[in-house]
Formats: C-alpha cells, structure tokens, sequence
C-alpha cells in the first residue's frame, strides 16, 4: 500500500468523508458542524474532499448500518485514496489501496453509559460496530485525550495507535456573524446554552440550579432533542417558566446573535468528546460555567476562561452563574482569556494538523 504522503507527492490525493450523521446542524448537532468545517477547511488550503452522507434526517442504528452496507460500493471511494470514516460510520467499507482512517467524535461507548430505554440500546448496538471499526482501520484519530483514553478502554486500540486532533471552529466566518448580529438590550441578564437535548447533555441540572439562582437573569436554551418535553415540564414543576426560554432550533445568524447577547455561557454536559459548543462561547467572548468531567477540562481551563463545576452538581451550577453574574470584571478578563485560547482551534491551523496525522505533507497544497 502506497503511504498517504507518497499519494500526496503525486498529486493524486483524494479524501473521501463517510458519515451516517445528518447533514443539518438541526439533527447532525454538532458533529455535523465539526465534519463539514473540517472538509471546508481541507478545500480551502487546495484538498479534494468529497462527502459521502444520508440525508438531512436522523437515521435509527439500524438506518445507519444499512447505510454503510449501500455507502461500500459508492462511486466516489474508488475515485479516493484516503477515506475517513466518522464514528462507527465506513464499518463496511473495504478501503482496497486507500488510507483507512476511522475518526472518533463521541465514544458511542462511553455516551451509552448516560443514555436509558431505546436510546440506550440503540447506542450499544453502534458500539458494538464502531469497535470493529476502528479495530479495522489503518489509523484512528480523535478529538481530545478524553476520547482517546476511552477508545482504547473501551475497543483495546493500544494508545501509540491513536492520534488527537482536536475540533475546529471558522472564526472568521464566526468573526463575522458576530459583528453583523445586533447585541439585543434585555432588562435581565442573559445566560445561553447550546446543546442537543440527550439525557447525557444533563440540562436539567441546569434548570435545577436556575432555580436556586439569586441574581436577574434567563436562562435561554438552544436546541431540540429527545429531552425537550420532558426538560419543559421540569421548568414548570421548578417554577421558574418565567425565567427559560426554549428557544429550539434557530438559524446561525440567529444562533450568532443569542451569542452575542449573552452575558454566560453554561454546559452542564456529563460526556463529550470535545464540545464545539465550547468553541462557539468563546469566539462570543463568553466567561464560561461548565462540568469538569470528560474532555471539558481540556478546553475550557478551570478559573483561567470559565469556571468549572463537577457534573450534576446544580447548587455548584447556581453559585458559579451567581459568581459571574455578580462580577462584570471577572467576566470580561474570563471572556477575553478564551478569546484567546479559541485562535489555537481555528480551522486552518486544525486542518494542518490533521493533514499531518494522516502523514500527508500540508505544505504541498
């Protein structure tokens, strides 16, 4: 088998993208976002990157399967000599000559853990074929140590076989839709969270410390999920209704300015691969309140541009959020410290980055 770099030399590399993942930020959340940054990012610095995907709807385990069953005889992976699988997704696909490269994003093993009922099944189900994928492949990639630590527990890859690159982010294209966006005058302090609604993204500790909350504020929630009704009827058995706002699903130039209205960001998450989200709130200049646990820590950095609160823990939630609120000071230095960190995210330095782990020399495009 030729070596990527060799490939590349010639000036005859093709990437294909496979992923089972929505192609809308509505249902694909944020792994959609991450996948088609990085294949934007790729083309921009002169890479031939195709995508191979179902649709704009969710598919159940069993849709994702037979999808990678049909994907394995698509036209454009014998055009391709890398193909990068996401998640459990290229599990059937025979690479022939190609680079076989399995991308974890999640974990579906570890996500498992936090899920109940069909949703639960259903995740082991896929985890049962991301571990032969990735077991299969020629190079596994990751997004956080996290997520490589998890993907040698929980699938036996030895940890010199994993190689991190982590998520991405456009802050120019951020850059923009910030600056564009009007920052709405609201008579009470805002505070956002983005999220998908999963169990495991635990939003109802959240709602559970807006309760105990002592400053002004409205917590305003962005997303749709399996969560949604039940998260509504807890506002209401708290409360607090007055104080939530669903906002559901919105456009980025909506999205853009929620962001730039805000005052916190808070994710309140039990398991996450990597967090684009967190990404997002820091391009905004957000101070950030989020759960030390799973990859979290390794973005956001504990009292340096957020505070971190161990997870379920919503009187620790509600003192955090108060903390801030109470403290424009120490929002603004948090805010402007992750203004910073999120430039070592930015998507051609990323792009590069995992040009590299794929052993392709970045500096021939």
């Amino acid at each position: 088998m030729q070596s990527a770099r060799q490939l590349y030399r010639a000036n005859s590399a093709h990437i294909v993208f496979v992923t089972g993942t929505p192609t809308s930020v509505r249902e694909g959340s944020g792994t959609y976002v991450g996948i088609c940054a990085l294949r934007d990012a790729l083309i921009a610095s002169g890479v031939d990157v195709m995508l191979v995907a179902p649709g704009e709807q969710q598919l159940s385990a069993i849709g994702r399967l037979w999808f990678n069953y049909r994907a394995r005889t698509n036209s454009q992976l014998r055009r391709s000599n890398v193909v990068v699988g996401f998640d459990l997704d290229g599990v059937f696909i025979a690479a022939h000559d190609a680079l076989d490269v399995a991308c974890v994003k999640g974990v579906i093993a570890e996500e498992l853990r936090f899920e109940k009922g069909l949703q639960r099944l259903s995740l082991l189900l896929q985890s049962y074929f991301e571990k032969r994928r990735v077991r299969n492949a020629d190079r596994v990639l990751t997004t956080s140590h996290y997520a490589a630590e998890a993907v040698e527990k929980h699938y036996g890859v030895p940890a010199e076989q994993i190689c991190i690159v982590p998520e991405l982010i456009d802050l120019g294209r951020w850059q923009t839709a910030l600056q564009q966006a009007n920052r709405e005058s609201r008579s009470e302090a805002s505070i956002l969270c983005v999220d998908h609604l999963y169990r495991r993204k635990d939003v109802a500790t959240l709602l559970r410390a807006m309760a105990r909350v002592q400053s002004p504020a409205v917590l305003r929630i962005v997303g749709v999920g399996p969560e949604l009704a039940r998260l509504r009827r807890l506002s209401r058995k708290l409360h607090i209704e007055d104080r939530v706002k669903f906002l559901e699903h919105l456009s980025f130039a909506q999205l853009a300015q929620e962001y730039r209205s805000a005052d916190i960001f808070c994710f309140p998450s039990r398991q996450e691969g990597f967090g684009i989200v967190l990404l997002e709130a820091m391009a905004a200049g957000l101070p950030i309140v989020a759960s030390q646990t799973s990859a979290i820590p390794e973005t956001v950095l504990d009292r340096q541009c957020g505070l971190l609160v161990e997870p379920g823990d919503f009187a620790g939630f509600a003192a955090a959020m108060d903390e801030l609120l109470q403290s424009p000071i120490a929002r603004q230095r948090l805010g402007r410290a992750g203004l910073q960190r999120v430039a070592l995210y930015d998507a051609p330095l990323v792009a590069h980055q995992f040009l590299a782990a794929l052993g392709i020399n970045p500096g021939a495009s």
